[in-house]
C-alpha cells in the first residue's frame, strides 16, 4: 500500500471527499427518479381504474358541505343536468393546447336543486385578445346534460400570479372553485368537472374539450439509469486515476534513482 501513500496528502483527501459526495448525490438522484417512477405508475393505475368506473350522478359523489377534500374522487366520471349560467362564466388564463396559447372557459351549471357545479367546458384560442369569454361561446342555452371527470379546485403554489381577493373577475389565473364561488349566487360544489361529453353535443362553435392527461411514465427510468451509469463511472474511474497516479510517481522515482546513479558514477 506504500505506493498509494500519496493519497493521504491533504489535497488528495479533499479529492476523495469530493468524489464520495458526488457518488452519494448521484445515487440519491437515481433513487429519487425511481421513486418518482413508482409514483407515476401508481397515479396512472389510479386514473385508469377510476375512469373505468361507471358514470354516476354528480350528487352521488359531491356535496356542498364536504370539507375533507375530494382526492379520493378525482378522475371519477359524473353526469349532471342543469342550465349554464353564461353570464357568470370566466376565462382561466394561460392554458395551452398542443403548443397554442389559449384559455379555459369555466361555466357554472345550475342543477335542478339550485346547487352550482363549475364545468370546465374546454379551451379557446387566446393570444391576449380576450379578457372575458367571447359572446360567440354563449351557448348552449336551456337544459344541458354534461359528462366529465371530477377535478379538484386549483390552488396557488409557492409561486405564481395572485388573483384579487375582492371584486368580480372575468379571468382567473387558475380554476379556483372557491374564488369563483365568491362571485356566484348560490351554493357551489367543492370541485369542478372537466367536460368530456354533452347533450346537446359539443360542436366546433364550442370550446374544445380539454383532453385527458397522457398516462406515460415520463423519462424517470431513463434518468435513473443515467445517474447510476454516472455513479458506476465514478466508482470505477476514480480508482483507475489513483492507480495511474501511483504508477506515474513510481516511474518518476525510478527515473530519479537512475539520474542519481549517473551523477554519482559518471563513468
Amino acid at each position: 500500500m506504500s505506493r498509494y501513500r500519496f493519497a493521504l496528502r491533504p489535497k488528495w483527501i479533499l479529492s476523495h471527499l469530493f468524489v464520495l459526495a458526488l457518488v452519494v448525490a448521484m445515487l440519491a438522484a437515481g433513487l429519487w427518479q425511481l421513486r418518482r417512477l413508482d409514483q407515476k405508475q401508481a397515479r396512472n393505475e389510479r386514473i385508469e381504474s377510476r375512469t373505468a368506473e361507471a358514470v354516476v350522478p354528480v350528487e352521488d359523489l359531491l356535496a356542498v358541505d364536504r370539507t375533507d377534500g375530494i382526492g379520493d374522487l378525482e378522475y371519477r366520471r359524473v353526469e349532471a343536468s342543469g342550465t349554464y349560467l353564461l353570464d357568470d362564466q370566466v376565462l382561466i388564463r394561460s392554458r395551452s393546447l398542443e403548443g397554442a396559447p389559449g384559455s379555459w372557459v369555466a361555466t357554472p351549471l345550475r342543477l335542478d336543486d339550485g346547487t352550482l357545479l363549475i364545468v370546465n367546458r374546454g379551451w379557446i384560442s387566446n393570444s391576449g385578445q380576450h379578457e372575458a369569454v367571447p359572446a360567440a361561446y354563449d351557448r348552449p342555452t336551456g337544459e344541458v346534460t354534461v359528462v366529465g371527470m371530477v377535478r379538484p379546485s386549483q390552488t396557488r403554489g409557492s409561486i405564481g400570479p395572485v388573483d384579487p381577493a375582492d371584486g368580480h373577475l372575468d379571468t382567473l389565473a387558475r380554476l379556483d372553485v372557491g374564488r369563483l364561488a365568491e362571485q356566484l349566487d348560490g351554493d357551489v360544489l367543492p370541485a369542478y368537472v372537466q367536460l368530456e361529453a354533452q347533450d346537446p353535443a359539443v360542436t366546433t362553435a364550442d370550446p374544445t374539450p380539454v383532453p385527458r392527461e397522457a398516462l406515460g411514465e415520463g423519462p424517470h427510468l431513463n434518468y435513473a439509469v443515467q445517474w447510476f451509469i454516472f455513479t458506476t463511472v465514478a466508482l470505477v474511474g476514480y480508482p483507475l486515476i489513483l492507480r495511474r497516479r501511483a504508477r506515474e510517481l513510481e516511474t518518476e522515482a525510478r527515473q530519479a534513482d537512475r539520474d542519481a546513479e549517473l551523477v554519482s558514477d559518471p563513468a
